[in-house]
């Protein structure tokens, strides 16, 4: 039954959830049904604004609230007096999912809210395997999400066979014996023998504590480095104009480097800064083969309310010959 997730996700009877996000995505659809199944009271807001929700948490004293890292970004960068005046007392449990979260965005959240209180979850939709942590111990484990409460997970090669604590390779999951959490229509899943794969790339560390890299069809070879598009966004989304960004990997043109791919960064500004600021930012961050060869800068969001970003459809677009949209 789906009620008996509730307890690993402190949903209660008495809860009061908020949510935030579209409910056509899985994880705010998901959760509402749970809170409804318990009992509990959902308030759904008609449309996102990093204010407006600070005053429904207050008016509806909110219990339970749901957001993905896209939108902890835009309440941070509410002016510092509007969030000084939320009244954030009545929230138990903040759980974010959907998206990896910056340090930066999770610290601020950590130091805003009870560690205790902010908990984050990785699954995936098809919910193989799940990982769950607290900010308490992610303050241990900086940047982890957490180690597996439901199914297993390993770290594999190419060929599937097990790395060591601290190499990055592809995430394989499997869930609890007698356990079948999902079937593709008109795709097959990655599996190697009883394991599966949802194409995460990711390391464990000693104590089975799973971080995650990147997405394995995102990932950018640049003259044989492995480039993982998600650190350079985190790492973009430090400096203070940067509303939301992509970072893909494009073809290199150039004869004299011919690095086979290079990284390209779309980017939307909150008001102008030129490349060089922005590059004189990563270069504080970043290796220099990690540092995007081109800027491009858009007026658009480039992750919706559910923190997603399709990379692929950004590359193909921008690929050599491609049709304009």
């Amino acid at each position: 039954m789906i009620s008996a997730r509730a307890g690993a996700l402190r949903i209660t009877a008495d809860s009061v959830f908020l949510v935030t996000a579209p409910l056509y995505h899985n994880a705010p659809f998901t959760l509402s049904l749970i809170s409804l199944v318990m009992g509990g009271h959902v308030v759904v807001m008609p449309r996102f604004d990093p204010a407006d929700v600070l005053e429904h948490v207050a008016r509806h004293r909110v219990s339970w609230w749901y957001l993905v890292p896209t939108l902890m970004g835009r309440i941070l960068r509410l002016p510092g007096p509007v969030r000084a005046a939320a009244d954030l007392s009545s929230v138990r449990t903040l759980l974010h999912v959907g998206a990896p979260c910056p340090e930066h965005v999770k610290r601020a959240w950590l130091g805003w809210l009870p560690p205790e209180t902010v908990v984050e979850l990785y699954g995936g939709t098809e919910s193989l395997a799940v990982c769950m942590i607290d900010g308490v111990d992610w303050l241990r484990h900086p940047g982890s999400v957490g180690r597996p409460v439901s199914g297993e997970i390993m770290i594999g090669d190419e060929d599937g066979r097990p790395l060591p604590p601290g190499e990055v390779g592809e995430v394989w999951q499997r869930p609890p014996a007698g356990v079948r959490t999902y079937r593709y229509l008109g795709a097959r899943a990655r599996r190697r023998g009883s394991w599966e794969s949802i194409g995460d790339l990711g390391r464990q560390d000693a104590e089975g504590y799973l971080y995650l890299t990147d997405r394995r069809e995102d990932m950018v070879l640049v003259g044989g480095a492995n480039v993982y598009p998600a650190e350079v966004e985190a790492a973009l989304s430090e400096h203070p104009a940067v509303l939301s960004s992509a970072v893909i990997g494009l073809p290199d043109t150039d004869p004299d480097t011919d690095l086979g791919n290079v990284v390209h960064a779309i980017v939307q500004l909150s008001g102008r800064v030129s490349d060089e600021a922005l590059l004189a930012h990563l270069r504080t961050r970043l290796a220099p083969y990690k540092l995007p060869r081109s800027i491009e800068r858009t007026d658009e969001p480039l992750r919706d309310d559910a923190g997603k970003v399709r990379r692929s459809a950004l590359r193909a677009a921008r690929l050599p010959g491609a049709v304009p949209g």
